[in-house]
């Protein structure tokens, strides 16, 4: 009985998160990728660092449902938008503005 437990533990643990999603998109600036930029998605109190690859891509796995804040570090200013997490993926394309000396982001 006590295995059976413990099987029925494991698989509801894998089966929720196969339930989530990932984040994937892109962040230009002016047109061009903004590549090697720290990210972050915050769900919550959970945290989930990324950074941008040279052609200004991103993906994460996100365990977390729900509405998210996305931040972007960028020449010391941390712009960011609300997301939201969803059981499969969903994609986020950024462009970062600059305006009165202040990074925004801006959804495509």
């Amino acid at each position: 009985m006590k295995r059976i437990c413990i099987v029925m533990a494991l698989i509801l643990a894998v089966a929720s998160s196969a339930l989530a999603g990932n984040i994937y998109g892109t962040i230009t600036e002016d047109g061009k990728p903004v590549g090697g930029t720290k990210l972050e998605v915050a769900c919550g109190e959970n945290k989930h660092p990324a950074a941008t690859d040279a052609n200004g891509a991103f993906k994460l796995f996100v365990p977390d449902k729900g509405k998210c804040l996305l931040k972007v570090t960028h020449q010391g200013q941390t712009p960011s938008f609300e997301i939201n997490s969803y059981d499969g993926s969903v994609q986020y394309d950024f462009i970062l503005e600059k305006q009165g000396g202040q990074y925004t982001l801006k959804r495509k």
